[in-house]
């Protein structure tokens, strides 16, 4: 069966690097974990899957899923996060509030997946270009 993703506006990071700091400040352990109000009703599928951040009005670097958990007191979500960033190539992608499902169809590819020589790239410079829909 084919994974389930999500996507969400990385909000206040207006670059994928002010996106990693945030998340290296939130690390607990091997997981970086988000809190989200509701817990989405498919997410046994979304275990394995990615979020998908959304940078500038373009899907920009992913991180896996790896569970989910309840907030004691106000019964949030927290969804646990693997702490790498894969850079993904720039895909355009309007800002919505919460997260979207996304389907194996609808997520673009990891940058340098496929020989394409962008591997050879230093990753900030990738990643810049990414956003910039120039890779």
């Amino acid at each position: 069966m084919a994974r389930l993703h999500i996507s969400k506006v990385a909000v206040g990071c207006g670059s994928v690097d002010a996106l990693r700091l945030r998340q290296q400040s939130r690390l607990q352990g091997d997981h970086v974990p988000i809190t989200t109000r509701f817990r989405p009703k498919r997410a046994e599928e979304l275990i394995g899957g990615s979020i998908y951040w959304i940078v500038k009005h373009r899907l920009a670097v992913r991180q896996t899923i790896l569970g989910f958990a309840e907030s004691e007191g106000d019964r949030r979500t927290i969804i646990r996060l693997d702490p790498t960033l894969v850079p993904v190539r720039g895909q355009p992608k309007r800002a919505h509030q919460g997260w979207r499902y996304l389907g194996p169809e609808d997520v673009p590819p990891d940058l340098g997946g496929d020989g394409d020589g962008v591997e050879a790239l230093p990753p900030q410079l990738a990643e810049r270009l990414a956003v910039l829909a120039l890779i």
